[in-house]
């Protein structure tokens, strides 16, 4: 995808050469932190560590109550959000309150807790493992699955009270989720209900992603912050993730590209490539029988079978996701013992489910119920 980039930069390049185009002012959010963007829109938060089994320090953020609560030390039922591929826990916050699900749980009486998965640009912390190591990076969405999510979750219940939590996820959020549910059953009896949007498990239809670097904040401060081509901007920023150029805020296009994409392993994207060319939801594959074994305790990936998930599982897919590609959330709409919702938004593609502009009356509306009333 560096197309992408070449393309801004050299629209950046004739716009500043002949001076067609008025900057606009950069959202403070561009330049903040994910503790900084909590309490930027006036909402208490807390930020805790998460150590995993093998070593991973992974921020974890706590929203425990709205911002006007006149109930704030009323225990309130838990929801626990994780973000997808290449992005971190600040996807859930990176539009004003009345648009990011993080901040309408915390208004609607949830506790509201934010995961970031390792590797990302927040969670770059081990015990024992210095960053720029090969072994810090040794890691894909198994770790993710077997680590990170049941050391989360285990966290939060502890530190809660709370027997059973809510669990949303988005793209890679679902995956591991699919994962670690169907895999671990005494983690999956601490969820109430899964709310998957952009679900991912096989991904024969999807195509490729982009690492955090420097790049973004250059593009998104300093090429797409400008009134015209802020639109172009939107325009290729929708075409990599599905196009829907209208339903994305073209004033928020600083705050999206300085936060989006924000990392991961080579290891992990060279594992979707995996699931992507066999076309099977596997643990990953080391390359000959000996590391399979040493790995997996048998010579060829294990697979993930999303049908020993029973947790009930609310999904919403897009039409124009080309990421979660319809075929293959179809495919694995067969495979979800307790489906108990199916919505799909024909025009929506991969980022709307996020940042889109109606995904309060898309989607949020409806997740809100939907906890209201299981309650």
């Amino acid at each position: 995808m560096w197309w992408l980039l070449t393309t801004v930069c050299l629209i950046q390049m004739f716009g500043n050469t002949f001076c067609l185009f008025g900057k606009k002012p950069v959202n403070p959010e561009a330049n903040m932190n994910i503790s900084q963007m909590i309490s930027y829109w006036g909402y208490p938060h807390e930020m805790h560590e998460v150590i995993t089994a093998d070593g991973y320090i992974l921020p974890l953020y706590r929203i425990p109550h709205g911002k006007n609560d006149a109930n704030r030390l009323v225990q309130k039922p838990v929801v626990y959000l994780q973000h997808g591929l290449l992005v971190t826990a600040s996807n859930w916050i990176l539009n004003p309150p009345d648009k990011s699900l993080g901040f309408l749980l915390a208004d609607a009486g949830y506790d509201v807790w934010l995961g970031n998965s390792r590797g990302n640009r927040w969670s770059r912390k081990h015990l024992y493992l210095e960053t720029n190591s090969k072994e810090f990076w040794a890691f894909s969405f198994d770790e993710m699955v077997k680590y990170d999510l049941p050391a989360t979750i285990d966290f939060i219940v502890k530190n809660t009270g709370e027997k059973k939590i809510y669990y949303v996820g988005h793209s890679q959020g679902t995956l591991i989720a699919f994962a670690a549910f169907a895999t671990n059953p005494q983690l999956a009896e601490k969820i109430k209900i899964n709310f998957a949007l952009a679900p991912a498990a096989t991904l024969t239809y999807t195509t490729k992603f982009l690492p955090h670097t420097n790049m973004n904040k250059i593009i998104g401060q300093d090429v797409c912050n400008h009134a015209v081509i802020g639109t172009i901007c939107n325009n290729l920023l929708t075409l990599v993730s599905g196009y829907n150029p209208k339903n994305l805020n073209e004033n928020r296009l600083d705050v999206y590209l300085t936060k989006i994409p924000a990392g991961t392993s080579v290891q992990n994207i060279l594992h979707y490539s995996q699931v992507i060319n066999k076309g099977t939801f596997q643990a990953y594959d080391w390359g000959n029988s000996f590391l399979n074994i040493l790995h997996h305790n048998q010579p060829t990936p294990p697979l993930y079978h999303v049908e020993d998930m029973k947790v009930p599982t609310a999904i919403w897919s897009g039409g124009r996701d080309i990421l979660a590609d319809p075929i293959d959330v179809k495919n694995l709409e067969g495979k979800i013992s307790n489906l108990i919702y199916h919505k799909k938004i024909p025009s929506y593609n991969h980022l709307d489910f996020v940042l889109g502009l109606d995904v309060y009356d898309q989607i949020y509306t409806e997740i809100i119920t939907m906890m209201n009333e299981s309650q």
